[in-house]
């Protein structure tokens, strides 16, 4: 083997490495994230809460992503990415140990300390993670990576509540939850029984924050290799030779930014909301309960579809435009389709099941969205990555726009608000990413 080839191959094997321990990475993103779907109704039981409080969870979580994007990149900046990687699972760390002393006061606003916690150090990982799966192999191939990264994730998503729910609920939990319901209990009685629910987190969480602080030793000590510093600092031109010296000079990542606002916001009103919708059109609930999974299944596919054909068969850039289109005539599929189906056992509107397709080119529009919005930043990558990350807020905007439409008119019209946003995606995908100044003179 020449000294070539040897170095060619001690690149990849780092290249893999690094891809494995970021996938792990990712997993462990997802199992923290959509074990809220089970908190939630959890908490709103055992701290007595509306269903607005008890929707604060999501909000606490998600909210961090763009109060402390900026002050992540900062860490990232002064700290490098591995450990900024560590900081970030030892914020994690320290969030998931606050449940300990929220559960034995049973208080609830000590939780969304908590949460935000969880959530500022994702934000740390987030920030670091999706550059870092981006550059780490040729980018042309990005996609075909963020798409393995979507499947660690969805897949943590699909058995994170299925876990949860089986350490912290018990088959005799419906006759208490039924019990409370009706008064059954004096107020004495109900304290005591409040507190041995809400108490049930505390051993799963104090194991978790354990894991959590060992993940991220094991990242500042792994092999998982430095991002070019050097690379990074380099400055980056306008088109009339000048330096740029503050991201606003990059018009494509600023679009990038509403282009992640808008779809991480479409997603989840495609899995989060599809429940009610089917129990809108008289669908029982036993029954709309698998509707998310079918969702998250399209999803996957995506993925698979994403690592196979790109970049052999189809360039990211021209996957990307395909899906923003599908979505756009799935969302038309949604509010305007009007006939009953029988489909896999379901009698539904077919809108429904236009729902559930959404899930397919979704998966591949989040990684369109970073290799177009991040390229040729230098040595704002890194600020670029959070500003993207700030982008995520979406998850807890626009479900929150889509619920106040449903109020006003009707659920399937507030679908309505899905059209916009695949538009905007749509421009994003054909011309908004080549827009290099805000003069829109092209190179």
């Amino acid at each position: 083997m020449t000294l070539n080839n040897a170095t060619e191959s001690h690149s990849k094997r780092m290249m893999y490495i690094a891809i494995a321990i970021v996938g792990m990475m990712f997993f462990i993103f997802g199992f923290v994230s959509w074990v809220n779907a089970i908190l939630i109704p959890y908490f709103r039981i055992a701290c007595e809460l509306t269903n607005f409080q008890s929707y604060l969870v999501t909000f606490a979580f998600y909210i961090a992503y763009l109060v402390m994007s900026i002050p992540a990149s900062f860490v990232l900046k002064r700290a490098g990415f591995k450990k900024g990687i560590m900081y970030g699972f030892f914020c994690m760390a320290t969030g998931a140990m606050l449940f300990v002393p929220a559960a034995l006061i049973r208080t609830y606003w000590f939780f969304l300390i908590g949460l935000f916690s969880i959530g500022t150090g994702l934000t740390i990982l987030q920030a670091a993670a999706n550059p870092y799966i981006t550059i780490v192999g040729p980018i042309e191939s990005a996609a075909k990576r963020i798409s393995i990264m979507g499947i660690c994730n969805k897949f943590a998503g699909i058995i994170a509540p299925l876990i949860f729910a089986a350490i912290i609920l018990k088959s005799s939990d419906s006759v208490i939850f039924e019990q409370l319901n009706v008064g059954a209990f004096s107020e004495a009685e109900k304290d005591v029984v409040l507190d041995g629910l809400i108490r049930r987190v505390i051993w799963p969480y104090s194991i978790l924050s354990i894991f959590l602080f060992a993940v991220g030793i094991f990242i500042r000590y792994s092999v998982l290799p430095e991002i070019n510093q050097e690379e990074e600092n380099k400055e980056v031109e306008t088109d009339d030779g000048k330096s740029h010296t503050s991201i606003l000079q990059f018009p494509y990542l600023l679009m990038g930014a509403v282009a992640m606002f808008l779809h991480v916001g479409t997603q989840v009103i495609a899995i989060d909301t599809i429940i009610g919708y089917a129990n809108s059109m008289h669908m029982d609930l036993l029954e709309a309960k698998v509707f998310p999974s079918y969702t998250l299944t399209a999803t996957i596919c995506g993925y698979i579809m994403g690592i196979i054909l790109i970049p052999k068969y189809l360039s990211q850039k021209r996957a990307f435009q395909i899906c923003c289109t599908l979505g756009l005539i799935f969302s038309l599929g949604v509010v305007l389709s009007n006939m009953q189906v029988s489909f896999w056992g379901h009698d539904a509107n077919l809108s429904i099941w236009f729902l559930v397709l959404l899930g397919f080119p979704n998966s591949l529009i989040y990684a369109g969205i970073w290799p177009l919005s991040i390229r040729g930043l230098g040595r704002f990558t890194k600020i670029g990555s959070s500003l993207l990350i700030m982008g995520l807020c979406g998850n807890a905007i626009l479900p929150l726009i889509y619920g106040h439409f449903a109020d006003l008119f009707y659920v399937k019209q507030a679908y309505w608000v899905l059209i916009p946003c695949y538009l905007y995606l749509m421009f994003f995908s054909l011309y908004g990413h080549k827009i290099e100044s805000w003069s829109f003179k092209k190179k």
